[in-house]
C-alpha cells in the first residue's frame, strides 16, 4: 500500500480485480518510491503528470498519475518499466542535470 504522505487510488482492471500496474509487473511500493523522489516529474496529457525515476532495487519506471488537488491525493493510472530509447534519453537528461 502506498504511504508517501498523500492519499491515492489505483486504476483496477475488471477482469482480474488487480491494480493495472500489476499487468506491467510493477508493485505499489515501487510506485511509492518513484512518486516520493522522482528523477523527473512533468506535465502529461489531459491533466495527468508523468514521474520518472529509479526504484531502490534499480528499476527505472514511468508512473502516469493525476493529482486531485481538492483531496490532496493522486489517482495512479499506470506504471511501467522504462526501456530502450526512452531509458537512454532519461539517463542522458539526468547526466546533463548533474553537471
Amino acid at each position: 500500500m502506498l504511504n508517501f504522505g498523500r492519499e491515492y487510488s489505483l486504476l483496477y482492471r475488471s477482469e482480474n480485480s488487480l491494480p493495472h500496474i500489476h499487468n506491467h509487473n510493477v508493485q505499489e511500493h515501487e510506485v511509492e518510491e518513484i512518486l516520493t523522489t522522482p528523477g523527473e516529474d512533468r506535465p502529461g496529457k489531459e491533466g495527468s503528470r508523468v514521474a520518472l525515476g529509479q526504484t531502490n532495487s534499480g528499476r527505472y519506471l514511468r508512473v502516469i498519475y493525476v493529482p486531485e488537488r481538492e483531496k490532496e491525493s493522486v489517482f495512479i493510472i499506470t506504471a511501467y518499466e522504462l526501456t530502450g530509447k526512452p531509458l537512454l534519453a532519461y539517463r542522458r537528461r539526468r547526466r546533463k542535470k548533474q553537471k
